[in-house]
């Protein structure tokens, strides 16, 4: 591509990107901590905010917002002697964001874990063996050199 030409992307717009409209959901710290919390069965609000540091309004804040957007559901539970209280588990949109949070952790162990490793690791339940991201099309093929991935306008693509 020479200077004067400008790059095929810029005739689209994107006003309806996708993965903007995902990032208005979780494209904020405490959101993806959150959600850590809850992939690692941390589901209680007490729990969380003590485990995290979260501050509390931040925190209810983060999981109304995610129930709003149907990532995770409430499920009403009572200690013996206290207040009706709930839980907050994923709902199948939620499970649908593990590999994402499976990507972000292999890139945070890769570039930044400290000299012991990572601090979390994510395992198949029925062998043990390590389970990640991988990139693949829709002919099955799998995607080795991350440069062969080509962003192409989809069908609700909309011209400038």
């Amino acid at each position: 591509m020479s200077s004067t030409t400008s790059p095929e992307a810029l005739n689209w717009s994107v006003d309806n990107c996708t993965i903007g409209r995902a990032m208005e959901i979780l494209g904020e710290k405490w959101t993806v901590v959150v959600l850590r919390e809850v992939f690692a069965g941390i589901r209680r609000f007490d729990d969380m905010r003590v485990r995290t540091g979260i501050p509390r309004q931040v925190l209810t804040n983060r999981l109304a917002m995610l129930v709003d957007n149907g990532v995770l559901h409430r499920v009403p539970y009572r200690e013996p002697g206290a207040r009706a209280r709930h839980e907050y588990r994923l709902t199948g949109k939620g499970f649908d964001l593990y590999p994402v949070m499976v990507a972000v952790a292999t890139w945070g162990d890769r570039y930044l874990a400290g000299p012991e490793g990572p601090p979390l690791v994510f395992e198949h339940r029925d062998c043990g063996g390590r389970v990640g991201a991988t990139l693949t099309c829709d002919h099955e093929h799998v995607v080795g050199d991350l440069r062969e991935v080509l962003p192409t306008p989809g069908p609700g693509a909309r011209r400038r």
